[in-house]
């Protein structure tokens, strides 16, 4: 069971030079990440004087998604792990991949690129902020816990899969691809009930430079239920429970 494989971690971990460049690398790709996905859709925003939500501009926040997440691990991925999402890195530690200090680490590396970026973008553009996560009308709160759970699990199975598994071979080649799609798609999926965030460091930014917290709780207990879920399914039926324990996962 890959519970069994959690582990703390040295308390000097923290202070190592490669534990202080993952972290590092994390706080870059997410910064890289948010900028571009949230600054999207502020662009989209002017573009068209803050109008109703569309279909088009659905698709947009889908793509713009997937393309920097996909540049975001790849650019972080033999660095760090190329985690760029807090969820991943409980289901890495879940999943006995990374040590508890470390997923600390990593937390506070994300979560800080995510609040810089949203920084950078009011900065940026005279004074506009990136706005918070939020549900639409007539989603109720468990209804977006469910969906962000659902959709987390897609994303942290995806991770497992194409990155984590030791049995992947080739296949770890395209993992950045691979999650930048995922995420992809379940925006198109979800974005139009809770914004669908996936990814708690996601929403903390907005919501800090904004200073909006409603339902913003929903963005981290669901992303950190569906994580633990599929690092506890793929690590108990598809890897063998014996493997070493890595300190973070090769992708």
């Amino acid at each position: 069971m890959p519970i069994s494989r959690i582990a703390i971690g040295n308390p000097g971990e923290a202070s190592r030079p490669d534990a202080l460049k993952a972290a590092l690398a994390e706080f870059i790709s997410m910064l890289i990440f948010v900028f571009a996905g949230s600054g999207s859709g502020m662009a989209y925003n002017k573009l068209t004087d803050n109008g109703a939500a569309t279909p088009a501009g659905l698709i947009l926040a889908a793509m713009a998604h997937a393309f920097a997440l996909f540049v975001a691990v790849s650019v972080a991925a033999n660095i760090s792990g190329g985690h760029v999402n807090p969820a991943v890195t409980f289901g890495a530690f879940v999943g006995g991949q990374i040590t508890l200090l470390r997923a600390i680490l990593y937390w506070t590396a994300q979560l800080l690129g995510s609040i810089v970026a949203c920084l950078l973008l009011k900065l940026a553009t005279g004074g506009l902020v990136a706005p918070a996560f939020g549900l639409s009308a007539e989603v109720g709160l468990w209804n977006a816990v469910v969906l962000e759970i659902v959709m987390t699990f897609g994303l942290v199975y995806t991770v497992y899969a194409t990155a984590v598994d030791p049995k992947k071979g080739d296949l770890g080649v395209i993992a950045p691809i691979a999650i930048g799609f995922i995420v992809g798609a379940n925006i198109l999926a979800g974005g139009a009930f809770d914004g669908a965030s996936m990814n708690p460091a996601v929403s903390f930014g907005p919501a800090v430079v904004s200073w909006t917290w409603t339902s913003h709780w929903v963005y981290w207990l669901g992303p950190f239920v569906g994580a633990a879920i599929a690092a506890v399914v793929y690590d108990t039926i598809f890897i063998d429970s014996t493997h070493e324990q890595l300190p973070v996962a090769d992708y």
